[in-house]
């Protein structure tokens, strides 16, 4: 079984990298982006009698405490088939 856990800047705080990479397109000619923001991607796979329950538990707990700054960003588990 597979996971992503996607973690991302909360809305309410600034993100500058994206700014900057929205810019660029604009200046690139895509002037119908109106906003970037930018994030981070974690692919995890695991053991093949992991429940996706226990999965789901274990990630959370890692997004938490290691891949992510709850003070400042948010995240989101996904589970690939």
């Amino acid at each position: 079984m597979k996971a992503r856990v996607l973690v991302m800047m909360k809305e309410s705080v600034l993100d500058p990298q994206g700014q900057t990479v929205r810019k660029a397109l604009n200046g690139l000619g895509h002037a119908s982006i109106a906003e970037v923001r930018q994030g981070k991607c974690f692919e995890v796979e695991f053991a093949p009698n992991t429940t996706k329950e226990s999965a789901k538990k274990e990630l959370d707990a890692v997004a938490e405490e290691i891949l992510s700054n709850p003070v400042i960003e948010d995240y989101r588990i996904e589970f690939v088939d």
